[in-house]
């Protein structure tokens, strides 16, 4: 049960308590906000991910984002295949002024070409100014913070072990490329197949073998008896 005038006593006492309080002032820009780690400030353009396919664009409720791109075409990676073609990157602008930082651009992004950054000190004179090419939308994407830390106890994503297991096999291949070689060099030329350590141990036989009928030689000659001719 409420009794008259409560509500009016209630926001006086809120009142009194802030009126107590002691005043902070930020003392901005000399000293910077701490913001939180998922600030909605700008948008980085991360170029190298970006396909071109327009999803961002097209989705964006304000058209916002202006993308200007061209064909390529791209030799076939292996004698005898097809030749294909790719979108190049030409221009991809944000109007900040239209932006209404409702982030479906980012979500929609299927290859993390876009991210939020909590930069914020982009202000202009001229409203004309707050269209951003890639340039600028570059460097906003080294201030993007790093995603937190996974679950130790949460499983791999399947992206890092899709990508483990590319390269454990591009590693194998390139192994097994150059055993080939080396196969096919030591097919070519026998001496070069040779184990070095071999031939160095024979040489070594050899030498030794040498040495001893060398000696054996010396011998025959100091225990053979004197010939009457040479008595005399």
């Amino acid at each position: 049960m409420s009794f008259p005038g409560s509500g009016l006593a209630k926001g006086l006492a809120v009142t009194l308590r802030t009126m107590t309080k002691r005043s902070v002032t930020a003392q901005y820009p000399d000293v910077q906000p701490d913001l939180a780690p998922r600030t909605r400030g700008v948008i980085g353009l991360f170029e190298e991910n970006c396909t071109v396919c327009m999803l961002c664009a097209r989705e964006c409720p304000d058209w916002c984002i202006y993308i200007d791109s061209h064909k390529e075409t791209v030799p076939p990676a292996a004698p005898g295949g097809r030749e294909r073609s790719r979108n190049v990157l030409d221009r991809f602008a944000i109007d900040f002024a239209l932006c209404m930082y409702c982030g479906i651009c980012i979500e929609v992004c299927p290859f993390d070409a876009l991210f939020w950054s909590p930069e914020f000190e982009y202000a202009e004179t001229d409203i004309r100014d707050l269209t951003h090419e890639r340039d600028k939308l570059r460097e906003w994407m080294w201030t993007v913070p790093e995603p937190p830390a996974l679950d130790p106890a949460a499983e791999e994503p399947k992206e890092l072990a899709a990508a483990r297991k590319a390269v454990d096999k591009l590693a194998a291949q390139q192994q097994a490329e150059a055993e080939a070689e080396a196969e096919a060099a030591r097919a070519q030329d026998p001496a070069a197949a040779r184990d070095p350590a071999a031939d160095q141990a024979g040489a070594a036989g050899q030498a030794g073998a040498a040495d001893q009928a060398t000696d054996r030689n010396r011998t025959n000659r100091t225990d053979r008896p004197d010939t009457p001719e040479e008595g005399q």
